[in-house]
């Protein structure tokens, strides 16, 4: 079975090779095919791949392929995780965000809608060369906005395709943990979109075990919860996504990243070029140790200031810079995120052992007030008969009003990314709940248009 990951040049393509290694007979795994059209990372991080499978000596091939045919044809299963503009793209998103005085981020708001205008014709470009050459397959995407994404590629009919993001069962994954349990062994209800979704309920067997938790402040603070006032998640009665501190903290985030001094683009882009030019500098054949070393250790730091702003605990840059001087040799195992979402679905479409995961998918009818074709985020079943969505049921006013209007949004992103259409994709950020203004959205949109006309063609 052959699994292709296009984006395979990207730093986290050792992560993720090395948590699929460990399933690989479990899945019948025999490939792994790393695609970018980046030469040069390619070749760096598709041999740092081949090193861990070395260490790990698994049987199975770690291969790298620059053409995305060549990459897909034969695949099972493929997983997206570009960026078109690479960084400079996202800080030109960022910035111009900022400057209007609302959210730089590249998956929320106006900065999504920027990162969508480039990443949904490119996905649906691959899409369109892996329904050719390996129409079974399924496309796992994780590229940002997934949501958007994932809507746009079942609007264009592809239907064997899935929108990953480890955030969708934050509230599973923090209750295995606290319970010390299997992740599977959690049932959570998940509903809303990506990075905007709520769980309402978790069950070991057939015993609730979130809500007597969501009173529990020591729980709470033991996860990602604690970035929210205890007040405010138990008022919804909801695990709340992390994403929705954008919404719920809307002026504290705005003000938090306009006082940083590098956005967290400027600040990836940094971590990204040193990393790269230190492992250039070593010889992977003589000094596997050091790459792999300053490998984790990069990966240590890049994490240690993910949305720090929302957290009391963050480290402060300097602190986070001692992070890479710890040259130490990880296994790979503390955490497999979106890797682990896409390689728990091979495995439960393979074997038919059901796994349990929050996905994009097409409602179908699982949460009221949406239409049957809405993408959203919900709780699904997986076994090797495919991928089935829980009925959820009718949402909670407070959450429902915010999702709909938030799936408003993404109807008209799409529409006006796909007809090019000016006058629509104002109309989509003037419905987006951080943005609402005419005078913010008309002169964010012709900035956007202007930043990335390589990739945005011409528009009317």
């Amino acid at each position: 079975m052959k699994l292709t990951v296009i984006g395979g040049g990207g730093v986290r393509a050792p992560l993720f090779v090395g948590s699929a290694l460990r399933r690989a007979e479990r899945s019948g795994l025999t490939e792994i095919c790393l695609q970018d059209i980046d030469e040069k990372k390619l070749d760096l991080f598709g041999r740092l791949s081949q090193e861990v499978a070395r260490r790990m000596q698994s049987p199975v091939r770690v291969t790298m392929a620059r053409e995305a045919e060549r990459a897909l044809e034969g695949a099972s299963y493929v997983v997206t995780t570009v960026r078109p503009g690479f960084e400079d793209g996202r800080i030109k998103d960022e910035r111009i965000s900022l400057s209007h005085g609302v959210l730089g981020q590249e998956t929320t708001g106006p900065g999504g809608f920027a990162m969508a205008l480039r990443s949904i014709p490119a996905i649906l470009s691959y899409a369109e060369t892996l329904k050719r050459v390996s129409p079974e397959a399924w496309l796992f995407n994780f590229t940002n906005p997934a949501g958007l994404v994932a809507q746009a590629l079942q609007d264009a009919g592809y239907h064997r395709t899935v929108g990953i993001c480890d955030g969708a069962n934050g509230a599973q994954e923090a209750l295995a943990h606290w319970f010390k349990v299997p992740q599977n062994d959690i049932r959570a209800e998940v509903y809303g979109l990506n990075h905007l979704s709520f769980t309402r309920s978790a069950r070991i067997k057939s015993e609730e075990v979130l809500q007597p938790l969501i009173d529990d402040d020591h729980f709470l603070k033991s996860t990602r919860q604690r970035m929210f006032d205890p007040k405010l998640i138990r008022r919804q009665r909801n695990w709340i996504n992390e994403y929705l501190y954008y919404y719920y903290y809307a002026e504290k985030a705005v003000e938090a990243l306009k006082a940083d001094a590098r956005t967290r683009g400027e600040e990836v882009k940094d971590l990204n070029a040193a990393l790269i030019a230190g492992l250039a500098g070593i010889d992977l054949d003589k000094s596997a140790d050091e790459a792999l070393a300053r490998y984790y250790a990069y990966e240590r730091r890049r994490n240690a200031t993910y949305m720090h702003y929302a957290r009391d605990d963050a480290p402060s840059m300097e602190e986070a810079d001692r992070l890479v001087e710890t040259a130490v040799v990880e296994t790979g195992e503390e955490g497999e995120g979106y890797a682990g979402v896409a390689l728990n679905l091979i495995d439960a479409l393979e074997t038919n052992v059901p796994c349990y995961s929050g996905l994009n998918v097409r409602n179908d009818g699982a949460i009221d007030g949406l239409a049957a074709d809405d993408v959203v985020e919900v709780s699904c079943v997986i076994d090797k008969s495919g991928i089935k969505p829980v009925k959820i049921g009718a949402m909670p006013d407070a959450q429902g009003q915010l999702v709909r209007s938030v799936k408003h949004y993404e109807r008209l992103a799409i529409r006006a990314i796909s007809r090019r259409d000016c006058d629509t994709a104002i109309e989509a950020l003037m419905a987006h709940p951080l943005v609402l203004s005419y005078s913010r959205a008309a002169p964010l949109v012709d900035e956007y248009l202007a930043a990335h006309k390589d990739y945005a063609g011409e528009w009317t």
